[in-house]
């Protein structure tokens, strides 16, 4: 979500949470973009799950026995340089914890800062509405 992502970028959010369901090795590489392009803390999580877990009246795909893992996990945290802190951990359920220096987000501006110096707002808008409004609407007959 790019845009969702400039919107809390202009915010000044510090501390970007990332839920995810994608467990694939591909995912901590994307964290590591959102780190780099918004000088933010990325704190990920991907719940790990087993086929125990879910009652045995629901159908799975993935494996039939108890321990067949259908979820691996591979929560991490991220610094705004792309490092790091701490996961991915792909063992089992774990609670994963990091010391962040607030200052690094500063420092990271300075080269790189998409919502201040190099956010060109004479080429580019982004117009959000953040007024509430119902997620569904039917149309009047």
């Amino acid at each position: 979500m790019p845009m969702l992502r400039m919107a809390m970028y202009s915010k000044g959010v510090s501390l970007y949470c990332a839920p995810t369901a994608d467990d694939r090795d591909t995912w901590l590489p994307s964290m590591q973009h959102v780190a780099l392009e918004g000088r933010c803390f990325v704190l990920t999580a991907c719940q790990f799950i087993r086929r125990k877990d879910f009652p045995a009246s629901v159908r799975v795909s993935l494996g039939d026995g108890p321990d067949a893992i259908l979820m691996r996990g591979g929560s991490a945290i991220v610094s705004p340089f792309g490092r790091v802190l701490a996961g991915p951990d792909f063992s089992g359920e774990t609670i994963l914890h990091a010391d962040l220096d607030l200052r690094e987000i500063g420092r990271g501006k300075f080269d790189f800062d998409v919502a201040g110096h190099y956010s060109r707002p004479d080429v580019f808008k982004l117009i959000v509405n953040e007024s509430p409004t119902k997620p569904v609407v039917a149309p009047s007959d």
